[in-house]
């Protein structure tokens, strides 16, 4: 059973917008509100790395939340400043009491 105390992050789920620029073309780097909601977090492994001449880091989480059948990989999570690429929807079909979300992220710059 899914324990309401678990879900103690609030986050934002965003999926890429339709937007349109001045001339009618698709804006590639806009993103749209889909739900604003609570969840849990848990960061699965990270890795640091050298890209480009500056040191930057990777890391892989795993964010549960309610069930419901809107979410596909592609989309986004926001929590405070951190952006969360999913990867990967899985549900659980069985109780149909959460999804879980593979997650990864890149920090940047440190």
């Amino acid at each position: 059973m899914l324990r309401a105390g678990t879900l103690n992050r609030r986050i934002t789920i965003q999926r890429r917008g339709s937007d349109l620029d001045g001339w009618n073309q698709p804006q590639p780097d806009s993103w749209s509100d889909v739900a604003t909601l609570w969840a849990s977090i848990r960061t699965m492994n990270g890795r640091e790395f050298a890209a480009a001449d500056r040191d930057a880091s990777s890391v892989t989480a795993s964010i549960r939340l309610r069930y419901r059948t809107d979410l596909t990989a592609g989309m986004r999570v926001l929590h405070g400043s951190t952006i969360y690429n999913v990867t990967a929807v899985l549900p659980d079909e069985l109780r149909r009491e959460h999804v879980d979300l593979a997650c990864t992220t890149g920090m940047g710059q440190r």
